[in-house]
């Protein structure tokens, strides 16, 4: 496990990367996204967890976070934990066309590592970067929001229905979003 990228202050605001093994584009099937989607919101309602902003692309998940109760590692465990678990109960029960690949690369990552018994759907890695400071934050903020234009699948960030532009903009979110007090706008 790598040792940069840690969250080392359990109640700091966090830019957070989740990302797929093998950037497998799992979530390019609405079913995974609303999984995800589920998952925060339990979260936030349950676990203290505060979404300041989100975006789920196909193969990774960019997040700006921070825990009410002092225990964003331990939430950030629960949801990965919880996720995977459902990903692969969904691939193996639900018509998934690319089953058998994607189960072999997630059973194939899982015997690289004692920590997994049969499939590891999320890299170790969170790639949590401490936002300190109103221009860090929008910088991380615009970056998430505009990941859905870089790639070509809307043309401003608030089309994109799994995303937090949305409520940034003032339209309908998926997910209960905290108010960063930042200005955000499309580009």
């Amino acid at each position: 496990m790598s040792t940069g990228y840690q969250i080392n202050d359990q109640e700091g605001l966090y830019y957070l990367t989740f990302q797929v093994v093998d950037w497998i584009d799992i979530f390019t099937r609405q079913v995974y996204r609303d999984l995800f989607v589920e998952s925060l919101k339990y979260a936030i309602d349950n676990k203290g967890l505060d979404v300041f902003a989100f975006v789920i692309m196909s193969n990774h998940i960019h997040l700006i976070l921070q825990s009410s109760k002092g225990q964003l590692s331990a939430t950030v465990r629960d949801i990965k934990k919880f996720t995977s678990k459902r990903i692969i109960e969904t691939v193996q029960n639900t018509p998934e066309s690319r089953k058998d690949w994607v189960l072999n690369l997630f059973g194939f990552h899982a015997r690289q590592h004692s920590r997994f018994n049969v499939y590891q759907v999320w890299t170790h890695e969170n790639h949590a970067i401490y936002l300190y400071g109103p221009r860090f934050i929008k910088e991380k903020l615009d970056y998430l929001h505009n990941n859905p234009v870089r790639a070509g699948l809307v043309e401003k960030p608030e089309d994109y229905l799994y995303s937090s532009a949305r409520w940034y903009a003032g339209l309908d979110c998926l997910v209960t979003v905290s108010d960063l007090g930042l200005p955000w706008r499309t580009i």
